[in-house]
């Protein structure tokens, strides 16, 4: 296996490990770690692709994104509490340094306004079964 397919290999097993945590814990987002898994697999492997597009934790987390249906709103409050939460402790420690706390002020607000308005929300899985 050349060098270039490996390191995708390996890119995408750390981003389906750091993904398959992010799903039970609440702490940490899954959608960037499997679209990471996603971008890896599809560069090392056809096979793997098929195979990690075939799982349950994609097709529950990351397929409708990737298809350009959206995300739930759950999914999309997640994400975004999660980011704010270690951009906030980001800032803060970068208490002495002006330009890092005002680019990471700019990310933020990119952050949020791109969840809010450039990606579409699909209802979530209880409001599916309500209607």
């Amino acid at each position: 296996m050349p060098l270039r397919k490996l390191m995708y290999l390996l890119l995408g097993s750390l981003g389906l490990a750091l993904g398959a945590l992010g799903a039970v814990l609440p702490v940490l987002p899954s959608v960037p770690f499997l679209l990471l898994a996603a971008y890896g697999f599809g560069r090392s492997s056809q096979r793997l692709d098929r195979w990690f597009r075939g799982t349950r934790l994609y097709r529950e987390n990351l397929a409708d994104l990737a298809a350009g249906r959206g995300m739930t709103r759950r999914a999309k409050i997640r994400i975004m509490v999660t980011v704010t939460l270690f951009m906030a402790a980001a800032f803060l420690a970068m208490d002495a340094v002006a330009v890092g706390r005002i680019v990471l002020a700019f990310v933020w607000v990119g952050h949020v306004f791109y969840f809010l308005f450039g990606v579409r929300t699909l209802p979530d899985d209880e409001e599916k079964t309500d209607k």
